[in-house]
């Protein structure tokens, strides 16, 4: 009974070290789903420790020791495998067989076999794809308990004289084989908790993490101001549910939501000395208000004591902070000091994608401005001289060619960048056509075959006039006989087709599909409706030209 009670007592200390261990940075690895090389030769160091702790512990009978140092061996191979286990249960072996006795060789041999027998239950449940159970108290106590029987059996078979050994058996293999199995057990019950506890603890900051992105996905597309910073704390505020949140630029306060809210004021300019330093050295700072001291630089009465100061970056360019508080008598989260950090990283990012469309925006509208000013003035020029010939001998014709030139410009001045309908488009493209066809004296003829259900489907603004300017510029102006240009749109399945067509079949020979048209169109298609739209050019020579462009008629206001 002493002996029981004693093997308790090292089963206890092992408990105490198991409990410490999982509370220190050393567990992080046993945190993740694969160990890597240096993980095992940190996990062999400790397991090994508590080897030889278990020998050093043991009890002392008849020239031997009672003891738990089967724990480490067979840990390490659960968790680590048989090369971790066995060299475990090597390392405490040899340090068992120095410390001598009859059981020296037997004790030595057997705590290497444990850590093997550990590893190989670790084997033959990852290839029955059933690694959770490496963390089970129940196969952890399983698994101790037969290498502890196995351990009995070697010493039986090894240590001499044999009446010795077995009268040892008959005293140590019950306590050994309980104790032993019970505190595998509780040890790998505490390991598995604390992981449980992460993986809790990680899906918690991942859901608040994937709230707020979700939230603020569209705030910061109106771009880094007091209105959307004030959004920006309230948000973060009711997700972290720290005390205070504040926002800055580089130099004044743009939100401020919490406590303390009568004094910091949005406007104001920074005066605290850590979010200076934040933005100088484009670092993270934690005051806890103990070790680094926190005091509040607008006023003494402040209630706030401890503070997470955070960099807003784009392209490693602090462009302003955030700040979480905690008042005094409330401390300050490990979740939320890890969160607010994935908080800046995420808003950083959005500001990065948000002046990314600002600048592809800009970029579309410098492309379109181009193509007006590509256009416009070839276009008027040929116009007005169309005009002047005609306003000799058809005054009337003359009159309508002007108001259709009138209504040309006055739509490309009134037209924004966005959307249009496509009864819109058409409506420009007509005013177009009516004075080409004046220009070229009936050498073309239009055909349009439009489904009027498709009339109010959204469509880039200025799509059609550059295809069907294409289409006549680049194939019906070179033909000697009359040309037919067609307009189609047409329902195919869920998409609307549009094609624009021309019976010259001269695009192909002149090798303009780069053309800056038919490219800017391309491009402002798979910006505004995805990747999978666009201009899509066939040709046959001599026979037609033939731009399609499919749109997909869901979440279109058709």
């Amino acid at each position: 009974m002493i002996l029981f009670f004693s093997l308790l007592k090292t089963m206890s200390v092992f408990l105490v070290v198991g409990y410490v261990y999982c509370k220190s940075p050393w567990f992080r690895p046993l945190t993740g789903e694969q160990l890597t090389l240096r993980d095992k030769i940190h996990l062999y160091f400790f397991f090994s420790s508590l080897s030889i702790l278990g020998s050093y512990l043991g009890h002392p009978i008849q020239d031997a020791l009672a003891n738990t140092r089967a724990i480490g061996p067979v840990l390490a191979g659960l968790i680590g495998g048989p090369v971790l286990g066995t060299a475990v249960g090597f390392t405490g072996g040899l340090h068992r067989f120095t410390l001598g006795g009859f059981t020296a060789l037997s004790c030595g041999l057997s705590t290497t076999v444990e850590g093997c027998i550990g590893g190989l239950i670790h084997l033959w449940l990852f290839r029955r794809q059933r690694s959770e159970g490496m963390f089970s108290p129940a196969i952890a106590l399983v698994t101790t308990a037969g290498a502890e029987v196995v351990q009995m059996i070697i010493i039986l078979l090894v240590s001499r004289p044999f009446a010795d050994a077995l009268a040892l058996v008959k005293v140590i293999a019950f306590p050994m084989i309980f104790t032993s199995s019970l505190g595998c057990a509780l040890f790998m019950s505490i390991i598995r908790d604390q992981r449980n506890m992460h993986d809790k603890t990680a899906a918690i900051f991942s859901a608040h993490a994937l709230k707020i992105a979700e939230r603020t996905l569209n705030i910061l597309r109106s771009g880094f101001n007091r209105n959307t910073a004030r959004d920006l704390a309230r948000i973060i505020q009711e997700e972290t549910n720290v005390s205070a949140v504040a926002i800055t630029d580089r130099d004044s306060v743009l939100a401020f939501t919490g406590m303390g809210a009568d004094h910091h004021r949005v406007g104001d300019p920074i005066s605290s000395d850590l979010t200076k330093r934040v933005i100088a050295g484009n670092t993270v700072i934690y005051a806890d208000g103990i070790r680094d001291q926190f005091r509040c630089s607008v006023s003494p009465t402040c209630p706030l004591n401890s503070a997470l100061v955070l960099p807003l970056t784009i392209d490693d360019e602090v462009i302003g902070t955030i700040k979480l508080y905690e008042s005094g008598d409330k401390r300050f989260l490990f979740m939320n000091r890890s969160l607010g950090e994935g908080i800046a990283r995420l808003l950083s990012n959005q500001l990065l994608l948000s002046r990314y469309e600002e600048q592809k925006n800009l970029l579309m509208m410098a492309e379109l401005k181009l193509l007006h000013a590509q256009v416009n003035p070839h276009f008027l020029f040929n116009a007005i001289n169309t005009i002047v010939a005609i306003v000799r001998t058809d005054a009337d014709r003359a009159r309508e060619l002007l108001i259709q030139l009138a209504n040309f410009f006055r739509q490309n001045l009134k037209r924004n960048t966005g959307l249009s309908t496509l009864e819109e488009e058409l409506a420009h493209v007509n005013s177009y056509l009516e004075i080409e066809k004046a220009r070229f004296e009936g050498r073309f003829r239009v055909e349009t075959d439009v489904d009027p259900t498709l009339l109010a489907l959204k469509i880039p603004t200025f799509t059609l006039q550059p295809l069907i300017e294409n289409a006549i510029k680049h194939g019906i102006s070179h033909m000697l006989e009359p040309g037919v240009a067609r307009i189609r749109a047409q329902h195919d399945n869920n998409v609307a087709l549009i094609e624009i067509e021309d019976n010259a079949g001269m695009f192909c020979e002149n090798g303009n599909h780069d053309g800056l048209g038919i490219r800017i169109v391309d491009r402002r298609l798979k910006s505004f409706m995805g990747p999978h739209c666009g201009a899509i050019v066939s040709c046959t020579p001599h026979e037609f030209t033939r731009v399609s462009i499919r749109i997909p008629l869901q979440d279109n206001q058709v």
